[in-house]
């Protein structure tokens, strides 16, 4: 009997030491991953930059309250390293010495410091130009590249927004047609902008400048096609479509191949149908009476100043001095007919393609009707642009081709000039939605 109660003695104590150990296992195990947890926290950042004042959407569009605030946060948190180096290898910046590129802001567009940039324009002494913006700088960066800076003048029209606008449209839009916006900085006050340089200038200043050059046809017509590609690409090419609103001889530039993009995408805006109306904004001879007297842009409105540009590129004569009112005294024409060769630049007035310049100022035309209505689309006007080059290729062709094989050529050449001429016909098209 008394064995019996000592074993059970035994096993009760035994059984309550078992259950203190595995207590102070448990325990200690909940101190530990408390312990964790609280380093864990204090590591942590204090703030996401996915904060709420970041205001570019999943898309990649832009916000109408479109700020760059948040950019200063990757000074901090850099993106992931071969996310970084991947896209500054794709910039050309790799593999250059010891530079190592900028840091990459939220909008995935390199940011500079001002000492690089002031390094880079030898102390902003290179002036290439001076815009609506503010001062443009010829640039060597240290990866060697070459660049064109603009810097927002402290009495820049454009200001603030418009510098953040561009950063953040130029940061999504990218077409062969566009200039490419390679960096910017904000930083002692500043806000500058870094473009590719483009070594022609703009387009406003060969047709105008004292030291002007003469532009052959082929030229006028190639750069033509480079615009109306760059703004299909903007109003049919974008999600959501985006409406330039200051396209103008001197926002073309040209590359040293003559090829020609568009630039200075700080007053454009989204296509967005909301009834709002706008001010005023763009420049005197390039804006669309009906934008003017409604305050309502829309695509047509840069159809209108494509149209401009485009008499441009035929008669030489800058859209300030005048422009309008000598293609409303050429529409009046004779018979019927618009008589454009009183306004054509005289070095066109040469060879054979004389036609083909009458052609494109039709189109010009039917591009500044006052009506937005029975002004074409863009795509159409890169549709019969496209012709007329086709139209010259041909007539080329036909110089070099054997007798036998002319003829057949001729009657495409033909064709094609019917078809062009149903296509800039200056009947009233039917009416359509703008």
């Amino acid at each position: 009997m008394v064995d019996r109660a000592a074993d059970v003695v035994i096993g009760v104590t035994a059984g309550v030491a078992a259950a203190v150990a595995a207590a102070a296992l448990v325990l200690l195990a909940i101190c530990l991953y408390r312990r964790r947890r609280a380093s864990a926290s204090v590591a942590a950042p204090a703030r996401s930059p996915e904060s709420s004042t970041a205001t570019l959407r999943a898309n990649g569009s832009l916000n109408s309250s479109v700020s760059l605030s948040v950019a200063s946060d990757w000074d901090h948190h850099p993106p992931p390293a071969k996310r970084a180096a991947a896209f500054w290898a794709w910039r050309g910046g790799a593999n250059n010495g010891s530079h190592s590129p900028p840091p990459v802001s939220v909008s995935g567009i390199p940011k500079y410091h001002y000492k690089d940039l002031q390094k880079a324009t030898n102390n902003f002494t290179t002036i290439l130009g001076q815009g609506s913006f503010g001062p443009v700088y010829k640039a060597v960066m240290a990866t060697g590249e070459v660049v064109a800076v603009k810097v927002l003048a402290s009495d820049s029209r454009q200001g603030e927004r418009e510098f953040q606008t561009e950063v953040a449209l130029l940061s999504r839009l990218h077409h062969r047609n566009l200039v490419n916006l390679v960096g910017y900085c904000v930083d002692k006050g500043q806000r500058i902008l870094i473009y590719e340089f483009m070594s022609n200038g703009n387009l406003a200043s060969l047709l105008y400048d004292d030291n002007k050059r003469s532009l052959s046809w082929q030229e006028r017509l190639q750069i033509a096609h480079d615009v109306a590609h760059g703004i299909e690409y903007l109003h049919e090419g974008a999600v959501p479509p985006v409406i330039h609103r200051d396209l103008k001889s001197a926002n073309i530039l040209l590359d040293h191949s003559m090829r020609a993009k568009v630039a200075d995408f700080g007053l454009s805006k989204e296509e967005v149908y909301d009834g709002r109306k706008s001010g005023l904004k763009g420049t005197y001879g390039y804006m669309d009476p009906d934008y003017m007297s409604t305050s309502k842009f829309t695509k047509k409105s840069d159809v209108y100043s494509f149209g401009i540009i485009l008499f441009e590129l035929i008669t030489a004569i800058n859209p300030q001095q005048g422009l309008m009112e000598y293609i409303d005294l050429a529409a009046i024409g004779g018979e019927g007919k618009a008589d454009w060769d009183e306004i054509l630049d005289k070095n066109l007035i040469v060879g054979n393609i004389a036609e083909e310049v009458r052609i494109l100022a039709d189109v010009a035309y039917r591009c500044v009707n006052k009506n937005p209505k029975k002004r074409p689309w863009i795509s159409e006007v890169t549709q019969a642009i496209s012709r007329i080059r086709q139209l010259q290729l041909m007539k080329l062709d036909t110089l070099n081709l054997p007798r036998s094989e002319t003829r057949t050529v001729l009657r495409r050449i033909e064709h094609q000039h019917v078809e062009l001429t149903d296509l800039t016909s200056m009947k009233e098209l039917t009416p359509i939605t703008a």
